[in-house]
């Protein structure tokens, strides 16, 4: 049975289901649970037609992981799993899944999958990216429109 469980969020409404699917495995199987969000960089320049206006990356990017981290605990509190791992980071949301997972010996990763089809699917899918890189177990879950 898994031994180490992560779940990775989108931290949006859409992403209860999968939230609650990946707490019921957990429960079932007593398994280590970390939640890891991944932040994508965002771009220096904010664009506006012909103009750009800048603004202070870093503080943005400071904003979201701090976002990122009081919706986690929140989460953490709704699923009722204490001991869980919060985790945000930042970059390549499927690369910094795939790698945390490795780093932490994570045996099943639970990810959302929106089922795309046409020229979206051909612009890339974070949960088919995590199913072909990952080197663990990978679930994902159909995110309902």
């Amino acid at each position: 049975m898994y031994k180490h469980i992560l779940l990775a969020t989108e931290l949006t409404n859409e992403s209860k289901a999968i939230e609650d699917r990946a707490a019921a495995i957990q429960k079932l199987t007593g398994a280590k649970f970390s939640i890891i969000h991944v932040n994508e960089f965002v771009p220096p320049l904010y664009p506006m037609g012909e103009l750009a206006a800048p603004y202070s990356y870093g503080e943005t990017q400071e904003m979201l992981t701090k976002t990122a981290k009081e919706m986690l605990s929140k989460l953490r509190n709704r699923l009722d799993i204490p001991d869980a791992v919060l985790t945000v980071k930042e970059g390549s949301i499927s690369g910094k899944i795939v790698a945390y997972a490795e780093e932490q010996g994570v045996d099943l990763i639970i990810t959302g999958s929106h089922g795309r089809h046409g020229i979206k699917m051909l612009l890339g899918s974070t949960a088919n990216a995590i199913l072909h890189h990952a080197r663990c177990d990978v679930l994902a879950v159909r995110i309902k429109n």
